[in-house]
């Protein structure tokens, strides 16, 4: 019998190679997570320590709608500001605005989510009416709540954690109602441990592979909306140069041939967004894809 077809040979090398199968996805996974997470903190890093050419608010008249050129890499608007400026300044508010909301609704989503696991009749009405929220299309509840309160940076950043905080809800819930039917729960609940501590020093443990692989997809999602509110002139407002902003007065210049005034801000929402999406899946490789196979 030749080695190849020996049962032990076989029994032998199949962990081994799910085992080598494993560390070959961790390892493109760890990859992936590097390349994109470095390349979104040199992207934050540019719009937050370089300084700007040129105001970003000043006009002049003499530049208007004029192309790329090394006097302006990213040519001037209608208004003659400087693109790269505004790119710049808008990034710098942006994307921290976007992360701020994201923020928020991590801790309120976590927290909440942990909260309503715990088998009660006030938890199964808060699913209900989260149920009811998300009803809505979140997006207009989002316009809603900005323009009734008024569009500042703080609103801006509380109706994002209102649109992506039940993501969390909803993600750790499950996570902590299947953590809580585990042997390793009855035990702790058989010894007296009180609920507060179930909860903070066991379950919250738990539910963090899930909750971190999730944070750069909420974070993704919060600069599409952030883009959006400012696309309809619901959020920053001009002069304050904003992503959304430039390409919704770049899209009336485009039909006339003026490309650059919506083209780079708009590759800048599609880059970021894409580079959070890679920061997702190689987080999910790392921590929960190596489990698997």
């Amino acid at each position: 019998m030749s080695i190849a077809t020996h049962p032990e040979t076989v029994a032998e090398t199949g962990p081994a190679r799910r085992v080598r199968t494993r560390r070959r996805r961790r390892l493109s996974a760890k990859r992936r997570l590097v390349l994109s997470a470095g390349s979104l903190g040199l992207l934050l890093a540019c719009c937050l320590f370089l300084p700007t050419p040129y105001s970003p608010t000043d006009i002049d008249a003499s530049s208007i709608l004029q192309g790329p050129s090394l006097q302006h890499p990213m040519g001037t608007d209608r208004l003659g500001r400087d693109m790269l400026s505004r790119w710049l300044a808008a990034g710098r508010l942006d994307l921290p605005l976007a992360m701020g909301g994201a923020a928020i609704a991590l801790v309120v989503g976590v927290l909440t989510g942990l909260l309503v696991s715990v088998k009660s009749v006030w938890s199964e009405r808060a699913m209900r009416s989260l149920d009811l929220l998300q009803a809505f299309p979140l997006i207009i509840l989002a316009m809603v709540f900005v323009s009734l309160s008024g569009n500042s940076l703080t609103m801006i950043m509380v109706a994002i954690a209102l649109i992506f905080a039940p993501m969390f809800v909803r993600s750790v819930r499950a996570e902590a109602l299947t953590l809580r039917e585990s042997r390793f729960m009855e035990a702790t609940a058989s010894i007296g441990a009180g609920r507060r501590r179930m909860l903070l020093r066991h379950m919250l443990p738990g539910v963090t592979a899930v909750v971190i692989v999730q944070i750069p997809l909420v974070a993704s999602g919060a600069l599409l909306a952030v883009a959006s509110l400012s696309f309809l002139g619901i959020g920053v407002q001009e002069p304050t140069p904003s992503w959304g902003a430039m390409v919704d007065s770049g899209s009336a210049q485009m039909v006339l041939g003026s490309w650059w005034v919506g083209i780079f801000p708009g590759l800048a929402i599609a880059v970021c967004g894409w580079l959070f999406t890679e920061i997702a899946d190689g987080l999910e490789g790392m921590l929960v894809g190596g489990r698997r196979g």
